[in-house]
């Protein structure tokens, strides 16, 4: 198996395409929040694709270089989970026109673009289910879903009864995929969309669609138009099932972040704990899946990071910066670099602050003096990750390193509240007594002694050395 030589390289943006930037408002619709408003399920701000092609300025001084958009095709809501066309830009969006100005823009600067596919369930307004509503058992698209009983209850209080759908959300009703016409219908979309250039799909919950030669042809109909397209699945536990030549490239890495905040925020979870299950984690999968994970630090889903670390930048940043030392590809949640809040969906929506006075310290210049050094450093992207050089729970520290040839960065990291002193044995790097070495960030100076590599990091900080 080989996965897209691109993504081990790649720091991804992940944008919720109404929240990001507004760059036409004569595509906004009549019920459009002004601009930072606290968001809901059915309100919009106005974000769209435009806003992203004009806000490119920021994401080339950002540095990212790969971007993943949430769902972009016709929808009655915000998220856009619950498609009703799957071959058209949704009009709030705009057009597909802009579309295909967005693709040229971001691979004239050398980024690439996945977008969401949503192919386990569509919206009430989808064409087939709508004439089912219709047309009740007479329906010719009847089959296409997984009914219960007639009639439907889509529009009644309460949850789905009458026919399966997404976590019984009326407006989320279930594919039947095993009716070959379904099948046919979303590859069709899949190759549609695959040859307007994209670079692959995060796909959404696939492990609800439980149907392993379904996503054998998925893969197939993509890899055939662009072997080097990415698929990305949103997977929320360790499962090898789904990484491998029929299934995807790489998943949503979860687990991992999961880990981190709880070392961070709960502290249900002492170093040496946490730095067995972050390593278990890398003997999951084969090593270039592991390098084609996606390692998020928040999503779309999920409670804002800088929220979920109680407000406080030192956590955050290292939280981004043992991010950036591991393995897989870095994701920003649109915002997350500079510090905006949020709870749970949909407050974890909120809109981009463009205002950079209300932005967090210099959290957004240490994300990009992390991404800066990442892209400088191969060992960060491609180098073999060297277990445990320093762990002890009582004083909340430990070190690892990564390494490429000759290239050998250490990473230390210090969770505890107190400023600690480190002693690193580094002969099993090859480091020789006397070896001078340079701390990324601060061009602080340190010398190999006695096979040991000395340092004090101050409270909950870190640091790369190499």
């Amino acid at each position: 198996m080989t996965t897209p030589f691109w993504v081990q390289d790649a720091i991804f943006y992940q944008i919720f395409p109404d929240r990001f930037a507004n760059g036409d408002s004569t595509n906004d619709p009549p019920n459009v929040q002004k601009w930072g408003e606290k968001p809901t399920v059915w309100h919009f701000q106005g974000g769209d694709l435009r806003g992203i092609i004009q806000k490119m300025d920021y994401l080339l001084d950002l540095g990212i270089n790969a971007i993943y958009l949430n769902p972009i095709f016709h929808s009655p809501s915000p998220h856009r989970y619950n498609t009703i066309d799957y071959y058209k830009i949704d009009p709030k969006l705009g057009t597909i026109t802009d579309f295909h100005d967005l693709i040229d823009t971001l691979h004239h600067n050398n980024f690439r673009m996945i977008i969401d596919g949503v192919f386990n369930h569509c919206g009430r307004g989808f064409f087939a289910f709508n004439d089912v509503l219709e047309n009740g058992e007479n329906s010719a698209y009847k089959d296409w879903f997984l009914i219960n009983k007639f009639p439907l209850d889509a529009f009644t209080p309460g949850e789905a009864e009458n026919y399966q759908a997404w976590w019984k959300y009326k407006a989320l009703p279930k594919f039947n995929t095993r009716n070959p016409a379904v099948r046919e219908y979303i590859l069709n979309v899949v190759r549609y969309w695959s040859q307007q250039g994209i670079d692959g799909w995060r796909l959404d919950v696939p492990n609800e669609i439980d149907d392993d030669i379904f996503w054998e042809e998925f893969r197939y109909t993509v890899k055939t138009i662009n072997r080097d397209a990415y698929l990305l699945g949103e997977i929320w536990t360790v499962d090898p099932r789904w990484v491998n030549e029929t299934h995807f490239d790489g998943l949503i890495n979860y687990p991992l972040r999961d880990d981190l905040l709880r070392l961070l925020y709960a502290g249900t979870l002492n170093t040496v704990t946490f730095a067995e299950k972050v390593e278990s984690l890398l003997g999951q999968y084969p090593r270039e899946n592991v390098n084609a994970m996606y390692v998020p630090l928040g999503s779309h889903d999920t409670e804002r990071l800088w929220s979920k670390l109680g407000g406080d930048i030192n956590k955050v940043k290292l939280a981004f910066l043992f991010q950036f030392a591991y393995p897989g590809a870095p994701a920003i949640y649109y915002g997350d670099e500079v510090g905006l809040e949020g709870d749970k969906d949909p407050d974890c929506r909120r809109p981009f602050p463009w205002d950079s006075t209300i932005w967090k310290g210099d959290l957004r210049l240490w994300v990009k003096s992390l991404i800066a050094a990442r892209k400088r450093l191969p060992s960060l992207r491609r180098g073999d990750y060297q277990r445990l050089l320093a762990v002890d729970d009582d004083r909340g520290i430990f070190a690892f390193a990564r390494i490429m040839g000759e290239e050998k960065i250490i990473i230390a990291i210090n969770v505890s509240r107190t400023e600690r002193e480190f002693q690193i044995p580094v002969d099993v790097l090859g480091l020789p007594d006397g070896r001078n070495l340079c701390g990324i960030f601060d061009n602080k100076q340190y010398k190999v002694s006695e096979r040991t590599l000395s340092l004090t990091l101050p409270p909950l900080s870190g640091t790369w050395i190499g």
